[in-house]
């Protein structure tokens, strides 16, 4: 048996995870919480898994990993369930868990792939605190991309992800300062028997024109794009420290919907930011319906210590919470009305493991029972069953 290896967070976590648990190969003594400490929330999560995975392994060695590792060091460290801590920025170093130092594994045969492009993060909005947990941003050349992704293909999969911290800082620190879209340009060139390529959260304001041609044009670029949105209302974008305003997000969206119609649009919004009025709070919510977002990530604000929103004038606790479940019945009513659109149609899927799987704009489908793991099939559903396609 593998070391087991508990992912909390974002999918640049899994895609460390796996890494992690490649590493450490057949070492079944060991369980390893890879955390994240985004929100208070996935603190106490974080506190939660550690607790759990105690009480299920008490006699492994429990080591802990991730952004609250780093951000909350002294208070996971005193965890009397933790055996001890590795810093994040040591995660992938064979030599941080006492193994030898190997050539690069054969990643173990699946559906899709996590490849992470780019770590850290360079801006300073006022409510994060992972760039204290992740450092600088710092990316992968392209040639080192494309060697990520082929060890990927050499086992057959048919869906990359691409993700980061944030993934259109990729190139900033590189000769030439390359933008995002040439390292995916390099991509497709490289791989022509790949099938799908996806990306992860994208600031949209970073969007350069090459990455924007192929996502209006490119059939293998998935039709989804995930904005790391956070709010609709400009007062609130600004004093987040955000780059964008509305206008910006729905200027990019209407350009991209002009092209290509298919396009699925997901963001991560957070609700109930200091000093978020009601105003504020329903601009939050009409932008849901104006960006069509069907692919919602919503957050209940948190102040996090340390940073600049932790003092400013904050927003009830309860009524963020409600603000929040707000948002969340918003984008399920206008994800039921798109998933409606998608009946009769003719949909490409990728198929996972437990008989499910994503269509090209991340729709999750039941597929026939005995669809192979990995394969891409066409579909056409015909009716939806708790927001699943059947």
């Amino acid at each position: 048996m593998n070391a087991e290896v508990v992912t909390l967070g974002c999918r640049l976590n899994i895609s460390e995870s796996e890494r992690i648990r490649e590493m450490l190969g057949t070492d079944s003594d060991i369980v390893v919480i890879n955390s994240c400490a985004v929100t208070s929330e996935a603190v106490r999560n974080t506190r939660q898994a550690i607790r759990r995975a105690r009480r299920d392994r008490p006699d492994a060695r429990l080591l802990v990993t991730g952004c609250a590792a780093d951000i909350e060091r002294d208070a996971i460290a005193a965890m009397p369930e933790v055996d001890g801590l590795i810093a994040n920025t040591r995660k992938l170093d064979p030599r941080a868990w006492n193994v030898p130092v190997q050539p690069e594994p054969v990643p173990p045969r699946r559906t899709r792939a996590f490849v992470a492009v780019q770590n850290g993060c360079d801006h300073a909005c006022t409510f994060c605190i992972i760039p204290q947990g992740r450092g600088p941003s710092r990316s992968l050349t392209i040639p080192q991309v494309l060697k990520e992704v082929e060890r990927h293909m050499m086992q057959g999969v048919a869906e990359v992800v691409l993700t980061g911290v944030d993934v259109t800082s990729w190139g900033h620190d590189l000769d030439g300062t390359p933008p995002l879209g040439q390292m995916v340009q390099a991509i497709l060139d490289a791989f022509p028997e790949l099938c799908r390529l996806r990306m992860s959260s994208l600031d949209g304001i970073e969007i350069d024109p090459l990455l924007f041609e192929l996502f209006a044009g490119e059939q293998r670029l998935m039709p989804h794009l995930h904005l790391s949105l956070q709010h609709g209302h400009d007062m609130i974008l600004k004093r987040m420290k955000r780059r964008h305003n509305r206008a910006d997000a729905l200027s990019l969206v209407q350009q991209l919907r002009a092209r290509r119609p298919d396009i699925a649009i997901g963001a991560d919004l957070i609700a109930g930011f200091p000093t978020e009025d009601e105003a504020m709070h329903a601009a939050n919510l009409d932008i849901i319906a104006e960006l069509e977002i069907v692919h919602g990530h919503t957050f209940p604000y948190s102040p996090r210590p340390g940073t600049p929103a932790a003092r400013m004038p904050q927003v009830d606790r309860r009524v963020v919470k409600a603000r929040a479940a707000q948002l969340r019945a918003e984008v399920a009513r206008v994800r039921d009305g798109w998933l409606g659109g998608l009946i009769g149609a003719d949909l490409s899927v990728l198929a996972e493991r437990d008989g499910s799987g994503y269509s090209e704009n991340y729709a999750r489908t039941a597929l026939p029972e005995g669809t192979p793991a990995g394969s891409v099939v066409t579909i056409r559903p015909h009716r939806i069953e708790k927001g699943l396609l059947i």
